[in-house]
């Protein structure tokens, strides 16, 4: 139960953030919230993909900070619509790349859905990308968009790849949720409603593959 509030928490006060500080606070309790869940099935692949997701995210929120708080020492602005210095948004579009788990810092997402729980999968998939997403809406004019674009060319072209060769399903999602966030990041450029709308689509389909 606390888990499950907290992961609400964490959602609710980043994607309604206008202060960076903020917005990392609920990234931060996002993160603390899932890994009881991850870890819940005491097994060690469990624990495995635990720790891995921990060392990832923490790694992203401290990027996303260090972002943050290099802007407001060149800029004197916290406010997470007003990232305007090029080193932050170069090293903004990193961390939000490395949370959602774009190409090339991709490999931890299929190693943690194999190790978690098909419930556990499915929040993973869908919610715990919530966050990051809306932190992209929000700041998308500001991004670095040549490196966004590569990434997400490889991350739409190496997710359908490599989902190919696969046999189990939560790798194969896993493979899916890369090709899929390829093609958000990169319409995110144009039209970052359309993103929205992909996004939860692709929330559906998985609810509905994973429920199932």
């Amino acid at each position: 139960l606390i888990s499950i509030s907290s992961l609400l928490l964490g959602t609710t006060i980043t994607i309604s953030s206008n202060h960076w500080m903020m917005a990392w606070t609920g990234l931060e309790i996002n993160t603390l919230a899932i890994l009881p869940l991850i870890s819940k099935p005491h097994h060690p692949r469990a624990i495995e993909a635990a720790t891995k997701y921990f060392l990832v995210q923490a790694a992203a929120s401290t990027l996303l900070l260090f972002s943050s708080t290099t802007n407001a020492l060149f800029t004197g602005q916290w406010d997470v619509t007003q990232l305007t210095h090029p080193t932050s948004c170069l090293l903004l579009t990193t961390a939000i790349s490395i949370k959602l788990g774009l190409v090339p810092f991709h490999f931890w997402f299929p190693e943690v859905l194999q190790g978690s729980s098909l419930m556990t999968s499915l929040l993973l998939a869908t919610a715990m990308k919530f966050p990051p997403i809306t932190l992209l809406l929000m700041t998308s004019p500001s991004l670095n968009h040549t490196l966004l674009t590569t990434m997400a060319i490889a991350s739409a072209a190496l997710g359908g790849w490599t989902g190919l060769n696969q046999t189990q399903v939560r790798k194969i999602l896993a493979f899916s949720s890369i090709s899929h966030l390829g093609w958000m990041t990169i319409i995110i450029i144009y039209n970052p409603k359309l993103t929205l709308i992909t996004f939860y689509l692709y929330c559906m389909m998985t609810a509905a593959t994973l429920l199932t």
